[in-house]
């Protein structure tokens, strides 16, 4: 599973649009928030980032309803939990912020989604896995639940950052790398 580090150009590239679009739309000045979303982004240029859950039969997870119940049926305390909660809230907020017109799809009546309120569901998850703040998850808990109580808002800076790469008015990375 590819995932770039912070100096690859791709990473740097969402980072400084993130930044950008953040500080610019939304008044936002965030450090580490922004490096988080930077980071999510960079993860999820891969499918199999995006769709990393698996059941316990190994077939991929790609309803939030069913990554719901997998988490709900761990162990409160764990790791596990805690990541499988980080990722439904980070796959939430990917789709609600940056591909919102894909929502409708992901959430007709033929699936489970459609009864799942992706932006609440995000909230709850980011909040949940927020309070996993021992080490080594201290760090990172207040970011968790900063995205918890800004949902909303980040997912509208990310929409606008979207716009941004799609304008082009940044120039993105050089594809020679």
């Amino acid at each position: 599973m590819w995932s770039p580090n912070s100096d690859h150009p791709l990473r740097r590239w969402f980072s400084g649009l993130t930044e950008q679009t953040f500080l610019t739309t939304l008044g936002v000045a965030d450090p580490p928030l922004m490096d988080y979303l930077s980071d999510m982004m960079s993860r999820f240029i891969s499918l199999d980032s995006i769709f990393r859950l698996r059941s316990l039969q190994g077939k991929r997870l790609d309803e939030v309803a069913d990554m719901v119940f997998d988490a709900e049926s761990m162990p409160p305390e764990g790791r596990t939990r805690r990541e499988v909660h980080r990722h439904i809230g980070d796959f939430t907020l990917f789709w609600t912020g940056l591909y919102p017109e894909r929502l409708e799809k992901m959430r007709s009546a033929l699936t489970k989604d459609s009864f799942i309120d992706y932006c609440q569901q995000g909230k709850r998850s980011y909040y949940i896995a927020s309070t996993f703040d021992d080490e080594p998850f201290a760090e990172e808990a207040p970011i968790l639940r900063r995205l918890s109580e800004g949902y909303e808002m980040i997912a509208y800076g990310l929409n606008h950052v979207r716009r941004e790469w799609e304008r082009g008015r940044t120039a993105g990375p050089d594809p020679s790398v």
